[in-house]
C-alpha cells in the first residue's frame, strides 16, 4: 500500500541522549530522521515523538528536539510505545491509519511499537535508513522479522515521494529542497 500524506503519522522512537551515541550508523540514521521530521513539517503530517524512560536515557537527542512541535513528545515505559496509555490516547486522537517508525533501537523499542501498531489494525512502515541499533546485526534482523510480519520497510526518500504523490505543487517545490 502506497504512504498518503494525509493518513499518515511520523513516529519517532527513542532518538535519546544517553542511548544515540552507542547506535551504529547513527548519524546517517540522524540525518535520515531528520529529512523525515522536515518533511512531515511541510506536509502538515503529525509527528510524536517517543522518550523512553528519559530519567536514565536522557532526553531526544536536541536536532531531533529542534523539529518535533511542541507537545508532540511522549514518555514511555513500556518498550512498545502503543502500550503507553499516553501514546494510544494520542494516536488514537490524530485519526490516522498509516504509521511511518523510525528511530531506536530498532530490535526492541522500534520493532515491538511496530508490531502493536500492526496489530491494531494501523498500516506500519519502518524506515530502514531511519532506524538503528547498537549493533547491525540486530537492526537487519529486526527489520527481516518486521517485513516477514507483514510490515512494509521503505527507505526515507520513497516515504516522502509518496506522501508528495506528485509533482510540479506547491508542496513538492517545499520539499524538493530537502532531497537536493
Amino acid at each position: 500500500m502506497l504512504l498518503r500524506a494525509r493518513d499518515s503519522v511520523l513516529l519517532i522512537v527513542d532518538v535519546q541522549q544517553r542511548l544515540f551515541p552507542a547506535i551504529h550508523g547513527g548519524e546517517q540514521a540522524l540525518e535520515r530522521i531528520r529529512f523525515l521530521m522536515q518533511a512531515a513539517a511541510k506536509l502538515d503530517i503529525p509527528i510524536l515523538v517517543t522518550e523512553h524512560y528519559s530519567k536514565g536515557l536522557g532526553h531526544s537527542v536536541e536536532s531531533v528536539l529542534e523539529l518535533a512541535p511542541p507537545e508532540s513528545v511522549i514518555e514511555k515505559i513500556y518498550f512498545s510505545a502503543p502500550r503507553e496509555p499516553e501514546f494510544a490516547e494520542r494516536i488514537s486522537r490524530l485519526e490516522r491509519n498509516q504509521i511511518v517508525v523510525c528511530g531506536c533501537e530498532t530490535h526492541v523499542c522500534v520493532l515491538q511499537s511496530a508490531m502493536v501498531l500492526a496489530e491494531k489494525g494501523y498500516h506500519t512502515s519502518v524506515v530502514a535508513d531511519a532506524v538503528g541499533s547498537r549493533r547491525a546485526e540486530d537492526k537487519h534482523a529486526a527489520l527481516s522479522r518486521m517485513q516477514a510480519n507483514g510490515l512494509e520497510i521503505p527507505t526515507s526518500e520513497m516515504v516522502v515521494f509518496e506522501w508528495l504523490e506528485r509533482g510540479g505543487t506547491d508542496a513538492f517545490r517545499s520539499v524538493i529542497p530537502l532531497i537536493k
